[in-house]
């Protein structure tokens, strides 16, 4: 695959529509082209201790963010015709299928493919399969985990070694 849009979401709490940030990279012909990153303000609007330890985005960072619809404005024009790929696809796309029902978005279906079901595939022998072991595994140092901008270009990393 030389042609993709590696996508990342963080959440504020355990609703899937909570997203609050959103990172995003374009790879044609295998090189990394573009790349989008933007706060969300989630909803519902409130953050749990646990997402933001993981995380560290607290209300007072997306207070003022734009809402999902005027940022997914940007990004769909970035991500046109291309297939999305993320490490744990089930997490990011059921996210995604989440807020645009939440804002009563028409979803076009976009075609999703995981890194962390290929990454089991193609390297069976790691100790685990989570972003950051299988980023440092195909030659990635993953810096700034949980910052989904740093974790979509490891995915895209990822993807264009395994995929």
């Amino acid at each position: 695959m030389t042609d993709f849009a590696a996508i990342d979401f963080e959440t504020a709490n355990g609703e899937r529509t909570s997203v609050c940030s959103v990172g995003v990279v374009i790879v044609r012909g295998g090189e990394i082209v573009d790349s989008f990153y933007s706060l969300i303000q989630p909803e519902p609007n409130y953050y749990t201790y646990w997402n933001t330890r993981v995380h560290g985005l607290t209300r007072r960072d997306t207070d003022d963010a734009p809402l999902f619809p005027d940022v997914w404005a940007q990004i769909e024009p970035l991500i046109a015709g291309l297939p999305l790929v993320a490490h744990n696809k089930a997490f990011d796309e059921s996210c995604l299928r989440a807020v645009f029902r939440c804002y009563q978005m028409d979803y076009p279906d976009y075609r999703f493919f995981c890194t962390c079901i290929a990454s089991r595939r193609r390297l069976p022998h790691l100790c685990n399969h989570q972003l950051h072991t299988v980023a440092a595994e195909c030659g990635f140092r993953l810096e700034h985990h949980h910052h989904a901008l740093a974790d979509a270009e490891a995915c895209a990393w990822i993807a264009r070694e395994i995929l």
